[in-house]
């Protein structure tokens, strides 16, 4: 949805597995959920050094193993943005978790915040308003797709199952073109999107 203003947040330089989390993981969640930050620790250090394509793949692999929950079970709301920290916790979640937990992760492991956006689309198959994290090689490239729906690492143009609505990062809006790249950019100035903001401002203040 469209509304106006927007706050402009930072990005968290800090990994999302640090001792911090890991310690907040285990006295919030409990071992099982330590040892799960752990993991998603030794897997990001692997992957550090592999190509970009490599990197999506492991870290849309992994988080795609989580259980799928509406935010209404998981939360007892309608509409709840998790922190990667709660979506570890849980190991649960609705799809704007899965996609942030992948769009932090593949920061972390060096893949460039120009090329990661949290796509809005509608899933025509399903009938319904979803989200999915895609990565742009370029601007102008159809971008590839990674989504809790389908666990294989496509290419938009492979998904005529989804019609793309708008992206976004911490940086920019766009309205998105089905065809091929980013599509029109909207100023921050002229858009609100107060879930992202919140879980911004809730993660460059240290919380969980």
């Amino acid at each position: 949805m469209l509304f106006l203003l927007v706050v402009s947040i930072p990005l968290l330089a800090d990994s999302i597995v640090n001792q911090h989390h890991l310690d907040a993981l285990q006295r919030r969640y409990g071992d099982a959920a330590y040892q799960r930050g752990l993991d998603l620790q030794m897997i990001l250090f692997a992957i550090a050094d592999l190509s970009e394509r490599e990197k999506l793949e492991r870290v849309n692999n992994y988080f795609n193993q989580f259980e799928y929950v509406s935010d209404v079970e998981n939360w007892q709301q309608r509409d709840y943005w998790a922190t990667p920290e709660e979506f570890m916790g849980r190991m649960r979640g609705d799809c704007e978790d899965y996609v942030i937990a992948k769009y932090f992760a593949l920061r972390e492991v060096g893949v460039a915040e120009s090329k990661l956006f949290l796509t809005y689309v509608q899933a025509t198959e399903l009938n319904v308003a979803h989200m999915v994290l895609t990565y742009f090689e370029s601007p102008e490239s159809i971008p590839l797709v990674l989504d809790n729906y389908n666990p294989h690492l496509l290419s938009a143009s492979e998904r005529a199952d989804l019609v793309p609505v708008y992206s976004f990062n911490a940086r920019s809006f766009f309205l998105t073109d089905s065809s091929a790249g980013l599509g029109t950019k909207v100023p921050t100035s002229k858009v609100k999107n107060s879930k992202w903001t919140q879980l911004l401002e809730t993660l460059r203040d240290g919380g969980k």
